[in-house]
């Protein structure tokens, strides 16, 4: 049986729900689709309040998408500072900042020509 064709879009979906599973701040989706030369199609941004919470965002991503969607990620790093760690799904990045080196880098800003989308905070 071939596998299920997941588009960016789902994915994007996806890594958003595994970060709200953990209570993730301040998500937002950039659209990079209509920006020429881009390498991916979305950023999914969000912060956690310390450590250990970004560390709980990044393994709840990575099982999400695993088992709701079948994804995992080309590539992954930055876990060992947690700091800031990138999960990489080619289509799709996902970046889980500590608040302080969010603001710090602040992606949204070199990125800001891209489709801005603000997923209200559950918690």
């Amino acid at each position: 049986m071939a596998k299920k064709k997941i588009t960016s879009k789902i994915l994007c979906d996806s890594i958003v729900e595994g970060m709200q599973e953990n209570k993730a701040n301040d998500i937002v989706v950039l659209d990079l689709r209509d920006i020429e030369n881009t390498v991916t199609d979305f950023f999914v941004i969000c912060s956690g309040e310390s450590s250990t919470q970004v560390d709980g965002i990044t393994s709840s991503v990575l099982r999400h998408t695993r088992e709701e969607i079948g994804e995992k990620p080309w590539h992954t790093e930055g876990k060992g500072t947690s700091e800031w760690v990138l999960i990489d799904y080619v289509s799709v990045v996902a970046h889980v900042f500590y608040k302080t080196a969010r603001s710090h880098y602040d992606i949204e800003d070199l990125w800001s020509d891209a489709k801005r989308t603000d997923i209200p905070n559950l918690n």
